[in-house]
């Protein structure tokens, strides 16, 4: 079986839709997503349109759960996209019955999701939600050992928006290190899949990654998209702040 793995798409419908049609020309059998579909971005109601009509799983996100609730830890500029982001949600767009049901889809999305040797979270095994991981943290040994032992095998995340694999020998491969397919092998494995719709590891196209469940690979494609279209239209809210359309364009 062959599963897309999306993360981190942030209201932008442009990404959304040129990693969907990416999708649908590599024969996967079905999509899961890792969360924070909304949030910073200029269309969170068609994103989740998107995401409930396309993805066979979905987990919450900290800017998900943000929409639902109190955000917490969150900057001046997340904190207004996010309260813009609620007053969208509120519009009615595409009737009430349609609002209502991205307000419980929201509502329902679970934590994380085991299946078998697989984890899927948000943020790290420890903290699903709000813990992130970043590259550096291979120099913590006590920390990834900590990680590591609450996982199985693999556990994929997002979140951090920084694609790339975590080894219990305390490694970060990149996906140009290891030439965008990774080998996932006997070892325990946290794999970060990289972000849709806001990409920071300074390459501007979308990110996200294949799972072959019968090769046993885990595969990063990259796609381009119209990033001006989507930063237009963050420029055009005031709510939004214009830092949010520029990271679009430098990817970071």
């Amino acid at each position: 079986m062959k599963r897309a793995l999306i993360s981190d798409i942030h209201g932008n419908l442009e990404a959304l839709q040129a990693v969907l049609e990416d999708i649908d020309k590599v024969g996967v059998q079905e999509v899961i997503c890792l969360g924070d579909i909304i949030g910073y971005g200029p269309n969170p109601c068609e994103c989740l349109d998107l995401v409930m009509r396309r993805c066979k799983h979905t987990i919450l996100g900290n800017h998900d759960q943000a929409a639902l609730f109190d955000p917490d830890g969150f900057n001046p500029m997340a904190l207004r996209a996010i309260y813009w982001t609620r007053d969208e949600l509120d519009s009615g767009k595409g009737g009430p019955a349609q609002m209502n049901a991205r307000w419980d889809f929201l509502g329902e999305l679970p934590r994380f999701i085991d299946d078998g040797d697989f984890k899927f979270v948000h943020g790290s095994p420890r903290d699903p939600t709000n813990e992130y991981v970043f590259p550096e943290y291979m120099y913590d040994a006590r920390k990834m050992e900590i990680l590591f032992g609450k996982i199985d095998k693999y556990c994929f995340m997002g979140h951090t928006h920084l694609p790339g694999v975590f080894t219990t020998e305390c490694e970060f491969v990149t996906p140009d290190e290891c030439d965008h397919t990774y080998a996932l092998g006997n070892n325990k494995l946290m794999i970060n899949v990289g972000s849709v719709g806001q990409p920071r590891d300074e390459n501007n196209q979308s990110c996200y990654a294949i799972l072959d469940t019968d090769a046993q690979t885990l595969t990063y494609r990259r796609v381009e998209y119209d990033f001006e279209k989507t930063a237009q239209k963050i420029y055009a809210q005031p709510d939004l702040d214009d830092a949010l359309g520029d990271r679009l364009k430098r990817g970071h």
